[in-house]
């Protein structure tokens, strides 16, 4: 069966109308995101109203050079970076310095899950890199890739509502990017030592105590804000890859892949 076209009106960063209800599946969690979007929002340094997303922070573009500016940068090759708006500076920086850039698809819905970014390609086809550094132009730009035609993930960025300094991070509930991380890691693609970094506004740092990390849940190695980078030197471990028990039925209804690795002689293996 052939898959849909990709609809970038259909991500709900583009069109919060369609974004569902993911609260509910831990109270402490919502309350953070809570507390977060509230705080942001009241102290003005939100690009757009925070609630619902991944928080559009004033500073993105400095936070970024600050994250160019590590030696964990500075030795990736390849980067995974997620798709939301606050991360558009740290994938253009990851183009420009000649970088392969992974994008997931919004919420998985597609088998060839990740869109492939390279600046080669780009400048071949003359679209700016400016350009593709949107979640919505990455969408029409990038090639879709199966987890078979990646290569091995040097570096992660991933998109926080909170995050804390002793590496807890929190998204907005769906639970896509643990999602995303444990199919990597299922495929041989992130390695034990993989570095995870996010970057943030001071405000979305929380006490290590509002934030207690659970087995599926994966830590922050680094916290960049535009005026620090952060090492949390984390002793919370990895996940090991899928936890099955974790996977909601919604979940494996609408991800692909998913139903595909269950039907494996070895789910998960």
């Amino acid at each position: 069966m052939t898959e849909p076209e990709i609809n970038p009106e259909m991500n709900p960063e583009i069109n919060p109308e369609i974004n569902p209800d993911w609260s509910g599946y831990h109270t402490d969690k919502d309350q953070l995101r809570t507390d977060i979007w509230a705080r942001l929002k009241q102290q003005g340094v939100s690009r757009r109203d925070p609630v619902g997303h991944i928080p559009y922070f004033i500073g993105a573009e400095q936070a970024a050079e600050r994250l160019a500016a590590l030696p964990i940068w500075q030795q990736a090759q390849v980067i995974k970076c997620n798709p939301d708006s606050p991360q558009k500076p740290v994938r253009l920086r990851a183009l420009q310095d000649g970088k392969l850039v992974y994008m997931a698809v919004p919420r998985l819905t597609h088998t060839r899950c990740f869109v492939e970014l390279t600046a080669a390609d780009l400048n071949q086809r003359n679209i700016p890199l400016e350009d593709a550094a949107t979640m919505r132009k990455a969408l029409v730009y990038g090639r879709l890739v199966s987890f078979e035609e990646m290569q091995p993930i040097d570096l992660v960025i991933a998109g926080c509502v909170a995050a804390t300094r002793n590496g807890g991070r929190i998204g907005k509930g769906a639970g896509y990017a643990d999602l995303e991380l444990a199919i990597l890691k299922t495929f041989g693609l992130l390695k034990p030592h993989t570095p995870i970094a996010t970057t943030v506004h001071l405000l979305q740092i929380a006490e290590d105590s509002r934030l207690p990390m659970q087995p599926h849940d994966w830590p922050l190695d680094w916290i960049i804000t535009p005026e620090e980078a952060i090492a949390t030197h984390t002793t919370h471990p990895q996940p090991a890859g899928l936890d099955w028990n974790m996977i909601r039925p919604d979940q494996y209804q609408k991800i692909p892949m998913l139903r595909t690795l269950w039907e494996r002689p070895n789910p998960g293996l």
